[in-house]
């Protein structure tokens, strides 16, 4: 990793806000490094990093320092733009860990308001944040005021619960004291992610606003992303679990933008994009390392392929190079893609980076 400043010119490059620039959710256990690297060679104008405890900074926690991970300057691939996601709710302590990541060279900021994970929000942090609007306000002008006014984000809900409605307020508050931007998923905390996001409140935000509002919430396919995009008036999107079941979203999105029309789904593209993401996880960490990721990783691109159940099971024991592209082989074929998805191995997210099948 990189530690100072003018070792790291390529932290200071700015993130876009365009609608043809869509973004990389900060996704805890996902938005690593290698995935980072892997989702902006398919077409990431942006990423954030997982979401980095303040206090775990404070007090050198085990693995947070590993969370800000990012390429040196001679990088053939740049981990550019990066926002770097913080999660705290105790304004002292995000004044007195900034000024930390500002020497090691990152610029651009996000505060998470919006986890609903309960070892989060028992904390105050996350989505309970919205419960202590005037707290909620003191840890944004700590983290504005060292980062500077237009680089700090905020990720924010509607609000705790139906009938509490704080997202209108609180991204009015933000944009006066100097946020760059606002993004919204449109569900309140205590529905995780049940339901629909209502998109509905994108629109509403961005006739209040005067900086940026990204959109996030359903946005499973680049189809959904476009279609939101032109429903609402934000000025991008911002994929999570959409980039999680399919990195190449970003490309696909950008083409339909465009008004052309992205290549259907292809066993020989699944395979190269599997294995430049292992190459990616390889070069950055060890070989078990790299294969337990995958064996997170790999699950999620292949929902769709019939048999992947019997694929998952095998995965859930390979740590081995070897065995994984014997896998792949056998299962990624294009006879089981002409044959279509079993839905009954879809996997569900239930909280920010963490699902289950």
């Amino acid at each position: 990793m990189t530690d100072t400043a003018s070792a790291a010119p390529h932290l200071a490059v700015a993130p876009p806000l365009r609608a043809d620039a869509p973004w990389l959710a900060p996704l805890a256990g996902y938005s690593d490094l290698p995935f980072r690297l892997l989702c902006r060679e398919h077409g990431a104008a942006a990423c954030c990093t997982e979401m980095v405890s303040a206090k775990g900074l404070l007090y050198h926690s085990p693995g947070t320092r590993e969370l800000l991970a990012t390429t040196p300057p001679d990088a053939p691939l740049e981990d550019a733009p990066l926002v770097l996601q913080l999660f705290g709710a105790d304004a002292a302590i995000m004044r007195t860990v900034m000024p930390g990541l500002l020497e090691q060279g990152f610029r651009w900021f996000d505060l998470n308001m919006g986890c609903s994970v309960p070892k989060v929000v028992k904390t105050g942090c996350g989505s309970a944040m919205s419960r202590d609007m005037d707290n909620a306000l003191a840890v944004a002008r700590a983290m504005i005021e060292v980062a500077g006014e237009g680089r700090v984000g905020f990720k924010m809900r509607l609000g705790w619960q139906a009938g509490e409605e704080t997202w209108r307020e609180m991204a009015l508050r933000l944009q006066d004291a100097g946020a760059g931007w606002i993004t919204l998923h449109p569900r309140f905390a205590r529905q995780g992610f049940g339901g629909e996001a209502r998109w509905s409140a994108l629109r509403d935000l961005v006739a209040a606003l005067s900086i940026p509002a990204i959109a996030s919430g359903d946005l499973f396919t680049a189809a959904d992303a476009v279609r939101c995009v032109r429903e609402t008036g934000v000025a991008t999107v911002m994929f999570a679990r959409g980039a999680m079941n399919n990195p190449a979203i970003f490309d696909e999105y950008r083409v339909l933008l465009a008004g052309g029309q992205p290549p259907p789904p292809d066993a020989d593209r699944l395979r190269a994009l599997i294995r430049r993401h292992l190459e990616l996880a390889l070069a950055h960490s060890g070989e078990r390392t790299a294969m337990l990721k995958m064996r997170t990783f790999v699950p999620r691109y292949v929902r769709h392929i019939p048999g992947v159940r019997a694929l998952r099971n095998r995965l859930a024991s390979c740590l081995d190079r070897a065995l994984l592209e014997e896998l792949l082989e056998t299962h990624l074929t294009p006879q089981a893609f002409a044959e279509g998805g079993d839905s009954a191995d879809t996997i569900t997210t239930v909280s920010n980076g963490e699902s289950r099948p």
